[in-house]
């Protein structure tokens, strides 16, 4: 996992090692500056106590100290600051290249590989978790090297001043490093929580954002704003408990810096004031205190960067899934990158979605269509209409048998290439934000307005586009929810059209399609691309009944292929459907 995150430091490796090395100087500087005003503090004193008149080379003396205290000083301010800047460089450069490669990865997965992660839980990982990262990466570069650091350092300075006081500080270190502990560790396990509760609240909005028009169809406001503050109290409760935990740190931290800073000025005032400030001076006194707190700080710093480092723990695994899941489709080595033509064969195809799975969603599907043809699909919900096209175009592969397209197999093939010869109308349009010809050239990005107008009148979208005052430079809102469910459709057709496919594949793309325009749409294709295999998966029989063939299916089997009329005398699933929507027609 660590090892995985680390990868993505890459162009950043230099200020992630420069920022350590900066915080290592601003320390030592910090840990040179007790020291010094100790001996100022001490020869202070010692003229005070003799009562000598400071002479010329005591005066440089001081010159010479106070110069060093303040080049301490200016240097700490200067190394703290390269330290900050390049340990945000750091921080920031990997979490740019985590939601790069997150993003990048992503594009890459098949639909099995994103059935495994819900959409709401991508985008949290994509930036809830990514920041904790990046927070963590920051604590870790830059506080996390300071604190053992400025640890060391102080305790070889205390031991340096005074063994026997320095004993003190050691000995509470147990009692404060046991409480820390303690706190991180029951913290750790209230944050591993949080980052669940995050996916549901994410999910509430994006559900609650895509489906706003049914929201307030059935005027769910109310109910929609339950879920939500249910969602989002979930997380509050989880962080404020984790948080209640964490801070115990600084009453356990307070009561440790004053129990050690009232034993050491006790036993340092006696063995000062016994001594004559012999065995202890004033100075080292003061020195002694300031390296107390320092240690003692230094050990709740160390506290907070493992709270900081236990929170992005979870966040660094779910960010690591994403990374290391391989795609389920991968070219192969030597990819075949022509489709010859729109011949598509399926032998004794079967699929499912799980090899844990019982049952197939399609199973035994032998089937052979000429290029040019017009093949149907039909069939009742779940009979595995858009899982038998989505194989056709290696959205899925096959668990049993082969595909060829073209006479090849459809595994063999580069992955651009055949997608790009099998264009697909996803039974989910979408649009993007933009004009509706940034929306057309997602079909061919370099395609000409000409091209474009004839592919909308194939769509019969070129009629509904020039009623737009900017027609073709009419701006789609994000989802297209500014244009009809028919428009919709009809530019999503177009897009598809703009590829010059060898096979179109039209999953109930015009079920929001009036009839006419639909019987338009299939005339068009007929007389203009009669060259491209074209499959309609509908629902409606009037939408497939002048088809080649018609594909009857029924639970991921064929029941009855055929054309329209033999289906009628053949199959007692398609005479069921056909005289049910014959009935509703009749009705209305």
């Amino acid at each position: 996992m660590l090892k995985t995150i680390l990868k993505r430091v890459r162009e950043y490796l230099t200020p992630s090692l420069l920022a350590p090395f900066f915080v290592g100087l601003e320390s030592l500087m910090e840990c040179i500056m007790p020291f010094v005003i100790s001996l100022l503090i001490n020869f202070l004193q010692n003229k005070s106590d003799e009562n000598e008149i400071l002479e010329k080379s005591d005066m440089n003396f001081l010159i010479f100290v106070s110069i060093a205290l303040v080049v301490c000083a200016i240097l700490s301010l200067i190394f703290g600051y390269l330290a900050g800047k390049y340990c945000a460089i750091a921080s920031c450069g990997l979490a740019k290249n985590l939601r790069h490669d997150l993003y990048y990865q992503v594009q890459d997965f098949s639909f099995e590989n994103i059935d495994k992660f819900s959409s709401s839980s991508l985008v949290t990982r994509l930036t809830t978790d990514v920041n904790n990262v990046q927070m963590a990466y920051n604590m870790g570069i830059r506080t996390a090297i300071r604190v053992p650091l400025m640890m060391i350092f102080s305790c070889i300075m205390t031991f340096i001043i005074n063994a026997k006081l320095a004993l003190i500080y050691i000995a509470l270190l147990p009692f404060l490093g046991v409480g820390l502990f303690t706190i991180v560790r029951l913290a750790m396990g209230k944050f591993n929580k949080v980052f669940t509760k995050y996916d549901l609240l994410n999910s509430s909005v994006q559900e609650n954002i895509n489906g706003i028009r049914v929201v307030k169809t059935y005027v769910r406001e109310d109910f929609e704003k339950q879920k939500f503050a249910k969602a989002s109290d979930e997380v509050c409760d989880n962080f404020v408990s984790a948080e209640k935990t964490v801070a115990w740190n600084s009453p356990i931290m307070q009561f440790s810096i004053y129990t050690a800073t009232i034993l050491v000025s006790l036993f340092a005032s006696r063995m000062i004031i016994n001594s004559n400030a012999v065995s202890l001076a004033v100075g080292d006194l003061t020195a002694l205190l300031q390296y107390g707190i320092q240690i003692l700080a230094s050990l709740m710093m160390l506290s907070m960067v493992f709270v900081i480092i236990s929170m992005s723990i979870p966040s660094m695994r779910r960010i690591s899934e994403v990374l290391n899941e391989k795609s389920t489709l991968t070219n192969p080595e030597n990819p075949v990158m022509e489709v010859k033509n729109g011949d598509i064969v399926f032998n004794n195809v079967s699929f499912k979605y799980s090899k844990n799975a019982e049952k197939y969603a399609l199973a035994n599907i032998n089937l052979n269509i000429k290029s040019g043809q017009t093949i149907g699909v039909i069939g009742g919900t779940g009979s595995s209409k858009t899982t038998f096209v989505n194989l056709i175009s290696r959205l899925y592969d096959t668990t049993e048998g082969e595909i060829l397209v073209g006479g090849v197999n459809v595994k063999d093939y580069d992955l651009t290439t055949l997608r790009n010869q099998v264009s697909v109308v996803l039974q989910k349009n979408v649009l993007f934000s933009g004009t509706i010809k940034d929306n057309l050239r997602w079909g061919d990005k370099e395609a000409t307005d000409e091209e474009m107008i004839q592919a909308c009148k194939l769509a019969c979208a070129d009629e509904f586009i020039q009623t737009f005052p900017d027609k073709y430079d009419t701006m789609i809102d994000q989802g297209g929810t500014n244009v009809s469910g028919g428009q919709k459709q009809r530019l999503c057709i177009a897009r598809a059209l703009l590829k010059h496919p060898k096979i179109l594949i039209l999953d109930d793309s015009t079920s929001a399609v009036d009839t006419r325009t639909d019987a338009a749409i299939r005339r068009a294709f007929r007389e203009n691309i009669p060259n491209i295999t074209k499959i309609i998966i509908s629902q409606r029989i009037s939408s497939v009944e002048d088809a080649d063939k018609i594909i009857v299916l029924d639970e991921g089997r064929i029941s009855g292929i055929g054309t329209h009329e033999e289906l009628l005398k053949t199959n007692d699933i398609y005479k069921e459907i056909y005289s049910i929507q014959n009935k509703i027609g009749g009705a209305h």
